[in-house]
């Protein structure tokens, strides 16, 4: 089929043909002696705000080169007008902060290491037992434990201890000559001690 087909015969174009000579309608720029197409919106100024100049490319650069929104505002004035801007203008309210009744997780800690937090907490802890300990009646076997080794029920850690390698030394039989009569000895104060570490005696 061809643009001469009788088909197309009668048919007429609904564009309008432009002078190719004349310009594009719509707002000129409003620069001085500009006749091109004002395209670029540009701002009046601080007490015209919404409002806009129109103008060509190269104006609207032109323009922006020279623009200050500030012009004519105090120091005082242009610092407030920069905080009012970092939150939009809006009233802003501080958060309030509660101080911790105890001592926080250590994952959530800025400063000091989570070793000596809790090598502070676990101290804490091993006194109370200690107290906790002393304060509650001995069982028979422990009463017994502090007999075998010879010492009071209020006795330290450390008592306990230096009693249990004293009694070690004396009852080995490498410390008599290969003399085994103390062997019961040894077994009873090795038994004694094992049933004081057990229940936190030492």
């Amino acid at each position: 089929m061809t643009l001469d087909s009788k088909i197309f015969v009668g048919l007429k174009s609904t564009r309008k043909k432009q002078a190719p000579d004349s310009e594009p309608t719509g707002p000129k720029c409003q620069w001085d002696g500009c006749d091109k197409k004002g395209t670029h919106r540009a701002p009046v100024g601080r007490d015209a705000e919404g409002l806009y100049l129109l103008f060509c490319l190269e104006h609207v650069k032109e323009y922006n080169k020279g623009y200050n929104f500030a012009t004519g505002l105090s120091d005082a004035d242009i610092a407030r007008y920069q905080r009012e801007a970092t939150t939009g203008g809006r009233p802003t309210w501080g958060t309030s902060v509660n101080q911790a009744s105890e001592i926080p997780i250590p994952s959530t800690v800025r400063s000091g290491s989570a070793k000596a937090l809790n090598a502070r907490k676990n101290a804490a802890q091993r006194q109370a037992q200690k107290a906790n300990l002393q304060v509650r009646k001995l069982k028979v076997l422990e009463a017994k434990a502090f007999e075998t080794l010879g010492l009071s029920h209020d006795a330290t850690a450390e008592e306990i201890k230096t009693r249990y390698k004293e009694r070690l030394k004396m009852h080995h039989p490498d410390a008599n000559q290969g003399n085994r009569t103390s062997e019961d000895e040894l077994r009873a104060s090795i038994e004694a001690h094992k049933i004081l570490k057990l229940n936190g005696f030492c």
